[in-house]
This record gives structure tokens, C-alpha cells and sequence, in this order.
């Protein structure tokens, strides 16, 4: 069987760990077969360990985020307007960057940055449609709605069954950043 190449749009959601973590395999997979991949991770700081790493990687570009980035629910109405303002301009950035250079575009978080409203949701349907043919698109966060579904190709749920944060337990380096 001949392999197919198009553009396949990715979504990795739920409340479960390993949305990421599923998205940065998919990033490592796609470099080793000689693609182009562009990472973009909304509503993180810079300081996840596994940047450290990809940054040495040929063919992975990582695009620098805020240096400091924080929960929705811990910003300011202000910090909101000022995401809203940024995020905005930086999808469409992004999506020109990878359109003309890269074979495979990992959003990080963009699901969830829609979520809270800091993000409009139709930029990012259009930023869809109109992306190249054969521009692969992953994307994290939790609870699309039906028409970002309907927008993809895989859909996978992480569902938590448990996690150490239930105990009280805070993330750890390494592991969960």
C-alpha cells in the first residue's frame, strides 16, 4: 500500500496527563523521518524540561512564549485583555511561519487557551481551513467544542483515572514539566 501524505489535523484532549507529552512524541517521530516541525505552547512559560532537549534537535523549531505565564483563573482582567491581544497575533505568525516551512505545526495548549477565552475560536477555525494541504496540525488542551472536532482528523482523549495532584502532591520536574 502506497502511504498517503495530506495534512492530517491532530487533537489530544481530556483531563488525563499526557497530552503534551503525546504531542512532543509525535514532534520527535516527525524529526526523525526528516520533517519540519514548528512548536508553539500557549499559557506555558518557557521553563518545561523538555525544550531543554528539542531546542538541540534538527529540524525542531521551538518558539519562545512568555517568560513568565500563569493559570487563566490567576490573571488579571488586564493580563486577559493583553493574552487575547497576543495570542491573536501570534497564531496567525505561527501559522505563516509553518506554511511556508515546515511540515508538521504543534499548537500546545491552544485548545485550552480557546477555552478561556483568550483566544477566538474562529481565528483558529480559519487558521485551519486555510492552512496548507499537507501542513500537519497537532494541538492539546481540554474540552473542544464540536466544531474544532468536527475540524479533526485523530481525536484521542486522555481520561484521569488518578494522578499524585489529588493527593496533594505538586508537579515534579522531569515528569509533569
Amino acid at each position: 500500500m502506497k502511504e498517503e501524505r495530506f495534512g492530517a489535523v491532530h487533537i489530544y484532549c481530556g483531563d488525563g496527563k499526557g497530552k503534551t507529552t503525546c504531542g512532543m512524541g509525535l514532534c520527535l517521530r516527525a524529526a526523525g523521518a526528516g520533517r519540519r516541525v514548528l512548536i508553539y505552547q500557549f499559557m506555558k512559560d518557557n521553563a518545561s524540561s523538555e525544550r531543554q532537549i528539542l531546542k538541540t534537535i534538527p529540524g525542531i523549531t521551538l518558539l519562545d512564549g512568555f517568560q513568565e505565564e500563569k493559570f487563566s483563573f490567576q490573571m488579571t482582567e488586564e493580563e486577559k485583555a493583553q493574552r487575547r491581544a497576543y495570542y491573536g497575533k501570534k497564531l496567525q505568525e505561527v501559522f505563516t511561519m509553518a506554511g511556508t516551512s515546515y511540515d508538521l505545526l504543534f499548537l500546545d495548549e491552544v485548545v485550552y487557551t480557546v477555552r478561556e477565552g483568550l483566544l477566538q475560536e474562529k481565528l483558529l477555525l480559519d487558521c485551519l481551513d486555510k492552512k496548507p494541504e499537507e501542513l500537519e496540525v497537532v494541538m492539546t488542551g481540554q474540552d473542544p467544542d464540536e466544531e474544532l472536532l468536527r475540524r479533526a482528523d485523530y481525536v484521542t482523549k486522555m481520561q484521569k483515572i488518578r494522578h499524585p495532584y489529588d493527593r496533594g502532591l505538586c508537579a515534579r520536574k522531569g515528569i509533569e514539566y
